[in-house]
């Protein structure tokens, strides 16, 4: 058997929720110091376990708070599990809250670096594809100009056009597969559909279930961070419609 592309193994990721507010930095510090802050710790996934096969595409479904997010950023390696292990063999794209790494005080040109290397991508590769970024996010005329002064939809195309200056094996995806105004989603889309046209490994969340349906073969459902059900996707889109409807 070839290995898999994605291998999640008994994760589970815990979260303080702190019982007081603590504005002053000071005092937190002393009461961290003193063990005197109070909190309850929060499960946000449990003993999570899959495997996703060379080629597939897997849909991650649940309810607001069931976990799907945190879970991207874990197998993502944006957050490190509490307990279990993530392993993940090839080049991973992932497509996450797209520019929320970007330094709103630099330029669009120096976030194109910033971000690149958040995404572990070397100088030298980044300068490679350097103008085909740009062209794709269609920012020239703005790309010398503070981030701080982009809109929220010229922030993210010039995430996704970092994200995506990659040939990936695995393409972790959280419901962005359409940014920007109407002519530029049409280009996004055609940008993922010919990465899963590549035969790219796929992990993608949403809440469209007639979109996991058409561009996934299989899905798990998440629940209060359990998995609830796992299987074909037809099968566990028709269970996560029924829960929507109660």
């Amino acid at each position: 058997m070839t290995e898999p592309a994605i291998r999640v193994e008994n994760v589970s990721m815990m979260f303080h929720m702190h019982s007081e507010k603590i504005d002053n930095l000071k005092e937190y510090v002393i009461r961290v110091l003193r063990h005197k802050v109070k909190y309850t710790e929060f499960w946000a996934l449990q003993d999570i376990s899959f495997e996703v096969a060379r080629g597939e595409r897997l849909g991650v479904l649940g309810f607001n708070g069931a976990g799907k997010s945190t879970l991207l950023k874990v197998i993502a390696g944006v957050m490190k599990p509490t307990t279990g292990v993530v392993e993940i063999s090839g080049v991973v794209a992932p497509l996450l809250e797209l520019g929320a790494g970007f330094d709103m005080n630099y330029s669009g040109r120096e976030n194109i670096f910033l971000y690149g290397a958040t995404m572990g991508f070397s100088r030298a590769y980044i300068k490679e594809r350097y103008e085909e970024i740009i062209a794709f996010s269609e920012l020239k005329d703005f790309i010398d100009a503070p981030v701080k002064n982009y809109s929220s939809g010229m922030r993210a195309r010039l995430g996704f056009s970092i994200a995506t200056a990659v040939e990936p094996e695995v393409l972790i995806v959280d419901e962005v597969l359409s940014v920007g105004d109407a002519k530029f989603r049409a280009k996004s889309e055609k940008k993922i559909q010919s990465m899963f046209d590549r035969g790219v490994t796929v992990l993608f969340v949403s809440h469209n279930t007639p979109q996991v349906r058409k561009l996934c073969n299989r899905a798990i459902l998440l629940d209060h961070g359990k998995i609830i059900a796992q299987g074909a996707a037809d099968e566990v889109c028709n269970l996560y419609d029924t829960m929507v409807k109660k």
